[in-house]
């Protein structure tokens, strides 16, 4: 199994990835570089119908592949990063938030209901992750899991980075009406109802902040 670490030098995050004769899976432009006996190879994401998909999820359509003994480096950034573990289990993640993953991973897309997509700032497809092994999700701050029973969340804002397949997201008014919802100032909220766990990053790095004031000028 190879083996995922989270870098944080002079405010900047990075993904080192330990391999021992495996293969690893990374997001399109996310290499920085690799030391040892590894080949790279490009791997589509599924012909037109991947094509469609990965412009609905911001995903690329060529996401390569790396393969061999080594030491493989992504691209550093001011966000963060959150390892999961997959035992068998199905991951769906932000648009965008996909990192990299090891080969036996198997990542694709889910689409949601019109309405959802529409007015949850998720997009009508998102990423997902499903298998045995580990996956990379890049996040805006220091992730806090909820973890939840045949129980409700709700979210007031698209911070909610990745949850579990088995839980049912949807889109709902604020208030039980329409007018309420408007007149309250908190329009839809995203809902998360049923058994699995919702990773939040309710805190961006202040580094992430600045950037974001600097983009809105």
């Amino acid at each position: 199994m190879a083996k995922f670490e989270i870098i944080e030098e002079e405010g900047l995050r990075l993904i080192k990835v330990l391999m021992n004769n495996e293969t690893v899976r990374a997001e399109a432009g996310a290499l920085f570089y690799f030391l040892g006996d590894i080949r790279m190879e490009s791997q589509g994401t599924g012909g037109v119908g991947g094509f469609f998909k990965s412009l609905a999820t911001g995903e690329t359509v060529v996401r390569p592949s790396y393969t061999g003994t080594g030491e493989l480096y992504l691209e550093p950034s001011f966000e963060g990063y959150h390892i999961l573990n997959l035992q068998g289990e199905e991951w769906v993640m932000d648009t965008g938030g996909y990192w990299a993953s090891e080969g036996s991973v198997q990542v694709d897309a889910k689409r949601n209901k019109l309405l959802t997509g529409l007015f949850g700032g998720e997009g009508l497809f998102q990423t997902t992750a499903k298998g045995q092994g580990q996956v990379v999700i890049k996040t805006p701050g220091p992730i806090e899991e909820v973890h939840l029973r045949n129980d409700r969340l709700v979210v007031d804002g698209t911070f909610a980075v990745a949850r579990s397949a088995t839980l049912n997201y949807t889109v709902t008014k604020a208030t039980k009406s329409l007018l309420g919802s408007l007149t309250s100032g908190e329009g839809f909220v995203n809902t998360y109802e049923g058994t699995g766990t919702v990773l939040l990053a309710p805190n961006a790095y202040w580094e992430v902040m600045m950037l974001r004031q600097l983009w809105a000028v």
